[in-house]
């Protein structure tokens, strides 16, 4: 009940028009208004720096805050930009000494305004004493009390819905600080369509399979807004990932690398401001298409300068996402003898939780080829890294490695016909995936579990349950092109023609750009074919 409410509530607010609103440009960032008692070139930069801010584009953020405070070194508002620019909320990243630095600099508070020593005493909680997770909830607090006692500050109301998200990102039950963040990001896109915050944070608050479908206006929208940021071209793609918009998937995140790419080379900076987050999910959403051959040259780009930054010891980012692209060019097209032929080349040192996901493909695709030696090997050096422990934030979970595990003995048994003990663990395995933040984007734990026991059920014999955690699956990832194909053979066994047509026509759908070759699309027609 409550949360039909909610999105009675969400429904009626994204539906209502959106009054004209003007204010100063940002250069492609997006339309903010934010008076201050700068004037010329300094409240200028300050603007940008704004609107590059609620895109999440630190570094020119940085820059522009820089040079507001160059043009007017008493710029009070401006050491306050430079301080939020050093606190990344929903990466789990804070520059505390720089940032108490910038406000060191502050030095003429009293003959500020009201609302300006608002905005700065909030910034101080943020750097003040504490752990992290209560200066946030701190800090969101103070913009609380801004956001109330000026109701026409679209800016208060955007820093606030940030602060809620930044307190959800590791408080168990988030929907109300989810719905409440989306809500007042909401009532910004309302009074002003073109405002960058108003469509990003409303892309964050929802991006969930249940509310996903909420954010589909903002997601439309946001690059249009803030064309110039790479964040802004990307950040749509986080809907349409979730609503199994794959050729919109695409789109965003083939924009989001090629703008950072752009941006890199005008600006001559080092490759690794380069967005290879977009280019993962570039990777990913061209798989879910069967356009293997796109993917594969995607996978090039990013082993290429993955391989050029460890020779040069300037671009380790890069190296970041090798092993979740290596794990979803095996999965996503069960070519499992892969990943022993694409070795990391020499030097790629990866943390903890990228060497555990790098153990876990290895792992798991050998025990899908029967090569027991080698699977009971990468999971003992899986279970090594679990056990030695690391730094765990709201994406890289020790939980996770246990999934792996899982999934590796799962397979182990799943190879072994020992189909009884492959479904007690791939069950366990789902069990603690449950308990992990919800998807969001290209599946993190690599193998979803409930595909992985939808698949031994189907080989165990057993369609109906197949189908029902193929099904769940597909409620987890809409459109995620192996649930679709097992739904589709779990139907067909269980004898459910009606169902098992319908989506086979999907995955032919899906699949229609792809290689007429392609397994899965030559299965597809040879069904309907004879229906």
């Amino acid at each position: 009940m409550i949360r039909a409410l909610i999105f009675l509530f969400i429904f009626f607010i994204v539906n209502q028009g959106h009054p004209a609103f003007s204010s100063g440009p940002s250069s492609q960032l997006g339309t903010v208004e934010f008076s201050t008692s700068a004037s010329g070139k300094a409240q200028q930069h300050f603007i940008r720096g704004v609107a590059a801010l609620h895109s999440f584009w630190y570094t020119e953020a940085l820059s522009a805050f820089e040079q507001s405070t160059k043009s007017d070194p008493d710029f009070a508002m401006g050491y306050w930009g430079l301080a939020m620019a050093h606190n990344h909320p929903l990466w789990e990243e804070q520059n505390t000494k720089a940032a108490q630095a910038a406000l060191a600099k502050i030095k003429n508070i009293p003959q500020l305004t009201q609302r300006e020593q608002y905005y700065i005493h909030a910034v101080q909680l943020l750097y003040g004493d504490g752990e992290k997770h209560m200066r946030d909830k701190v800090y969101s607090k103070a913009m609380e009390k801004v956001y109330h006692n000026y109701p026409d500050d679209l800016e208060a109301a955007c820093f606030y819905s940030l602060s809620k998200l930044g307190v959800a990102r590791n408080t168990k039950n988030k929907l109300r600080l989810q719905v409440e963040a989306g809500s007042i990001a909401l009532e910004v896109f309302q009074k002003n369509p073109d405002h960058p915050c108003a469509a990003h944070y409303a892309i964050h608050a929802f991006d969930s399979p249940d509310l996903a479908r909420l954010a589909l206006p903002s997601a439309k929208r946001y690059a249009k807004i803030a064309p110039a940021s790479h964040h802004a071209q990307h950040m749509s793609a986080h809907i349409f990932v979730q609503l199994g918009m794959w050729p919109d998937a695409v789109n965003s995140n083939k924009n989001g690398w090629e703008t950072s790419v752009a941006w890199v080379d005008k600006k001559n900076l080092a490759h690794s401001e380069r967005d290879y987050h977009s280019l993962q999910w570039l990777h990913y959403s061209y798989l879910q298409q069967g356009l293997i051959n796109e993917a594969e040259g995607i996978f090039k780009i990013q082993q290429k300068d993955m391989i050029e930054g460890i020779q040069s010891k300037t671009n380790f980012r890069a190296g970041k996402y090798y092993y979740r692209m290596l794990a979803a060019s095996a999965i996503e097209t069960e070519r499992w003898n892969l990943v022993e032929e694409l070795t990391p080349p020499d030097g790629w040192e990866p943390k903890s939780f990228s060497k555990a996901g790098f153990h876990f493909i290895r792992g798991f695709s050998t025990a899908m080829q029967g090569k027991i030696k080698l699977a009971h090997k990468n999971l003992s050096e899986l279970k090594a890294i679990r056990e030695k422990g690391f730094r765990e934030n709201y994406f890289k979970r020790l939980d996770s490695l246990e999934v792996w595990e899982l999934e590796i003995e799962a397979a182990i048994k799943l190879y072994q016909k020992d189909f009884r003990e492959a479904i007690k663990l791939a069950k366990r395995a789902t069990k603690i995936e449950e308990k992990l933040p919800e998807p969001s984007g290209p599946p993190r734990i690599l193998k979803p579990t409930y595909e992985l026991l939808g698949e031994i059920y189907l080989q165990a014999g057993k369609p109906i349950q197949a189908h029902k955690k193929f099904s769940i699956s597909l409620l987890r990832h809409p459109n995620r092109i192996r649930s679709l194909v097992g739904a589709a053979r779990a139907a067909n066994a269980k004898g459910d023609k009606s169902a098992a047509m319908r989506t086979y026509q999907q995955v032919l759908t899906q699949l229609k750009n792809a290689n007429p070759e392609l397994s899965e699309l030559k299965e597809a027609r040879k069904f309907l074919s004879k229906q």
